[in-house]
């Protein structure tokens, strides 16, 4: 995989180049199944090895590191899903990359944290409900994809969740903006005119009890992309210290420093990952679960950009030209603290969540 992807690092970032093949080879890999169980098409491995997938793909490139995600949290979706009939059919050519696929939920995430307004209305009519509006961004699309949405439901307060793709009448995609990184990801506006959604498509209605219980793999599997990234920002400090560690020895956040905090980090997420597959399908929120995953979210976040930060310092000038690799890492920790949900979000949300009760015997 790394011969494959390394020499188009460049043109996914700078050039905007989609990696159709990339994608397609990874797919093929199994980089994608591991959180879909075997009956379902799935390698049945768990969320701990779909981290670990895109955490490596996320070392060379975290461009590709997302739409691994994109791919693993439409996976995930229809995975939890009670639509049958609709994970049966669209999930094994997901999970093997046979069908690419988005996520959608960016805008509903930040709904539900009392961020911004829903973008999406659902009237119910015969056989489905009919979609209307626009959503600003998402990532891991073109010609035939499929992603997930979430829409209020007219006349109501209950909302649904789907699968939808640009194949459906009314849809239209739009590249519409230009980004300082994550450029070749495939990223577009989606508008959606009246769009007919099928019962058949639909993963839950109403979807309060459903998101519940997606939130946390749809969070955590994100923490992937930022330890391929420290995990890279580490041995771009460990090269620069080959010629200049005599002067980079004064700065702070040297490599040892860094490696045992990701080390830690990454022990937690997989740990986390491990209790997220043994609850799953419990139909109970476990509150004390939730604020864990956030809280590793959160250090994935600023542990990317501490390393990146500190890949610069490490390198100096050589870092400041356009393009080079410590330039390109920068960019990219600020992608990882920026994707939704971004640290702002995962802060106020955690914020909001009720303190863990002390146990027998703590001090206070």
């Amino acid at each position: 995989m790394q011969d494959a992807l390394v020499p188009k690092v460049q043109d996914i970032d700078l050039k905007g180049e989609y990696p159709t093949n990339i994608l397609a080879q990874l797919g093929k890999a199994g980089a994608y199944a591991h959180a879909v169980s075997p009956e379902l098409g799935g390698t049945g491995l768990g969320l701990r090895a779909a981290i670990q997938a895109i955490e490596e793909v996320s070392k060379v490139c975290v461009s590709t590191g997302f739409m691994n995600w994109c791919q693993v949290a439409c996976t995930w979706y229809l995975q939890n899903t009670d639509n049958t009939t609709l994970a049966a059919s669209m999930l094994p050519d997901i999970a093997w990359g046979r069908k690419l696929a988005g996520t959608g939920l960016s805008n509903p995430m930040k709904h539900f944290a009392d961020i911004e307004k829903i973008a999406l209305m659902a009237v119910p009519v015969e056989g489905g409900f009919e979609v209307s509006g626009m959503l600003p961004w998402v990532s891991n699309l073109g010609p035939g994809h499929e992603f997930g949405v979430a829409a209020k439901i007219a006349d109501s307060d209950e909302y649904m969740m789907a699968v939808v793709s640009d194949e459906l009448e009314g849809m239209t995609l739009r590249c519409n903006a230009h980004f300082i990184a994550l450029e070749g990801t495939g990223t577009y506006s989606c508008m959606f005119r009246k769009v007919f959604v099928p019962h058949f498509r639909v993963l839950a209605a109403p979807c309060e009890t459903y998101v519940q219980c997606i939130r946390p793999g749809f969070i955590l599997t994100q923490v992937g992309m930022g330890l391929g990234l420290v995990d890279s920002c580490i041995e771009l400090i460990r090269r620069s210290n080959q010629r200049l560690g005599h002067v980079n020895q004064f700065l702070d956040d040297q490599a040892e420093d860094l490696a045992m905090d990701l080390q830690m980090a990454r022990d937690r997420t997989y740990a986390l990952a491990d209790r997220l597959d043994d609850c799953q399908g419990s139909g109970v929120e476990d509150v004390a679960l939730n604020r864990d995953v956030i809280q590793v979210r959160i250090v994935g976040s600023e542990l990317s950009l501490r390393a990146a930060q500190s890949a610069m310092l490490h390198a100096g000038a050589r870092a400041y030209v356009h393009g080079s690799a410590p330039e390109r890492k920068l960019r990219e920790a600020y992608f990882v603290a920026i994707v939704t949900p971004a640290l702002k979000h995962l802060k106020k949300v955690l914020c909001a969540l009720p303190e863990p009760a002390l146990s027998a015997g703590s001090n206070i």
